[in-house]
């Protein structure tokens, strides 16, 4: 079986598929194989997972951590959720630019966004279910977020009602992050990326 790579963008943000093996019993899929994400150029050591669980119309985010720098592999396991990755990196030519896509049990779309990306997610169904790897340990000093409404931001969420926690309401906006000591920790620096060429996928 093989995750293959639905799409690439902001230069760093990857969409992956995996295979899907069912029958009348049900399906099977690997979510996960540290060999082939080496392989396809893209880290491959986790060091935490994390689970949350949202009612529809729920945003969480725009979150990130610089200490450790936390990469995160998001996929919904129950339900319908639209994913975001917002690139916060100094000097960056994509600065500011954002990416959202629907993933879905159905869908099976996973989303791979690197430290130097402010990640959230609204919540699509009843009840939704989402998964995170991450490549940082949590460390509660060394986290922030950006309002979700940011305008600088401009993302085009897919609910017009929504329901936001107080602390993520009160969140700075994307010029607040810029102008603060932090946020030197992610400074962009142009590197030859891995190869990765995107594939037709199609969709459950």
């Amino acid at each position: 079986m093989k995750i293959t790579v639905e799409s690439r963008t902001l230069g760093d943000v990857v969409v992956l598929v995996p295979e899907i093996f069912r029958d009348e019993r049900g399906f099977f899929l690997e979510t996960f194989r540290a060999d082939h994400f080496r392989d396809l150029g893209l880290p491959f050591e986790f060091v935490q997972d994390n689970h949350s669980r949202s009612v529809k119309g729920v945003v969480r985010g725009l979150h990130f951590q610089w200490d450790p720098p936390m990469g995160k592999l998001m996929r919904v396991t129950v339900g319908s959720a639209f994913l975001v990755a917002v690139d916060i990196r100094k000097g960056s030519p994509t600065l500011g630019k954002w990416y959202g896509i629907e993933a879905s049990t159905d869908n099976r779309r996973m989303v791979w966004a690197p430290a130097g990306f402010a990640r959230g997610f609204c919540a699509l169904s009843d009840a939704t279910e989402i998964q995170y790897k991450c490549t940082g340990i949590y460390n509660a000093k060394a986290e922030a977020a950006i309002r979700w409404n940011d305008e600088q931001i401009g993302i085009e969420w897919p609910l017009k009602e929504v329901l936001v926690s107080e602390k993520d309401r009160k969140a700075g906006s994307l010029a607040d992050w810029l102008a603060s000591p932090a946020s030197d920790n992610f400074l962009y620096c142009r590197q030859a990326q891995p190869k990765i060429e995107p594939m037709s996928v199609g969709v459950v």
